[in-house]
C-alpha cells in the first residue's frame, strides 16, 4: 500500500497562545519525518492532529492509500501510535493488554503472534506478568508492541525512546529501519540521535513557527 500524509496550512492556537501556523508538507512512503523543537512548542499536539485525535485551528491532514484519501476512522485504523499519553492496565498482563487492544480495534487475536511480538520487543518471559510489577521501560516496550500490532502503514512515535535502556534505543533504531521499508514513520523527539533518523525534519520554534531545514538528515 502507498501511503502518503498530506498537511496544508496547519495551525493550532489554544485562545491567544499560538502553538504554530503555516506548516505544510507532504510526507511520501518510505519516508522517517521527525518532528524537532523545545518542550512546549506544540510536537505533541501536532502528532495528536495527524493522529485525527485533535482538531486544528487551522488548515487540514489528509492521509491517502494507493491514491484514496482515507476517512477519520479509516485513518486512525491506519495508525500505530506510542505516547506517553497511552494508558495500559495495571491489573492485566502484557499478553492481555495486547489482546483487549486487538478485541477493541476489532482485530482478530493470535496468542502465539502476540507472545512472538512481546519477544520482538524484548518482553519474552513477561507475557503473563502483570502490568502493575512492570518499569516504566517495560511499559514502553509493551507500547511499541501495542503500535505495531496491527502493522500499520504509519508510525507515529511520540518521544519512542523513553526510559528504555540501550538495547531498548537499538530496538526503536531497528522499528524505525523496518517501518521505513513498509511506510511512514513520524516522530517528535528531543534527543539529536533520534532526529538524525529523519530523512526530513520539521523544527518547531519557540515561539511557535514552523520550519522545514533545506536537505535531508540522510
Amino acid at each position: 500500500m502507498l501511503t502518503r500524509v498530506e498537511i496544508k496550512n496547519l495551525a493550532k492556537a489554544y485562545g491567544q497562545r499560538r502553538l504554530f501556523s503555516n506548516i505544510s508538507v507532504t510526507i511520501e512512503y518510505g519516508t522517517v519525518f521527525a518532528v524537532a523543537g523545545p518542550n512546549g512548542a506544540g510536537k505533541t499536539t501536532l502528532l495528536r492532529i495527524i493522529c485525527g485525535l485533535l482538531p486544528p485551528s487551522a488548515g487540514e491532514v489528509s492521509v491517502s492509500v494507493d491514491g484514496r484519501v482515507l476517512s477519520a476512522g479509516e485513518r486512525r485504523a491506519k495508525i500505530g501510535l506510542v505516547s506517553p499519553d497511552l494508558e495500559l492496565y495495571n491489573e492485566l498482563s502484557a499478553l492481555e493488554n495486547l489482546e483487549f487492544f486487538a478485541r477493541l480495534r476489532g482485530l482478530p487475536f493470535s496468542p502465539e503472534e502476540a507472545r512472538d511480538l512481546l519477544a520482538y520487543v524484548g518482553l519474552k518471559g513477561r507475557e503473563n506478568d502483570l502490568l502493575a510489577a512492570f518499569s516504566s521501560g517495560l511499559r514502553q516496550r509493551l507500547k511499541l508492541a501495542y503500535a505495531l500490532q496491527h502493522r500499520p502503514p504509519i508510525l507515529v512515535l511520540d518521544e519512542p525512546a523513553a526510559n528504555l535502556d540501550g538495547e531498548g534505543v537499538r530496538l526503536v533504531e531497528n522499528i524505525i529501519a523496518c517501518q521505513r521499508k513498509r511506510g511512514i514513520v513520524i516522530m517528535a523527539t528531543n534527543e539529536p540521535g533520534e532526529v538524525a533518523y529523519g530523512d526530513r525534519i520539521l523544527t518547531l520554534g519557540p515561539q511557535g513557527h514552523g520550519c522545514l531545514p533545506q536537505g535531508s538528515a540522510r
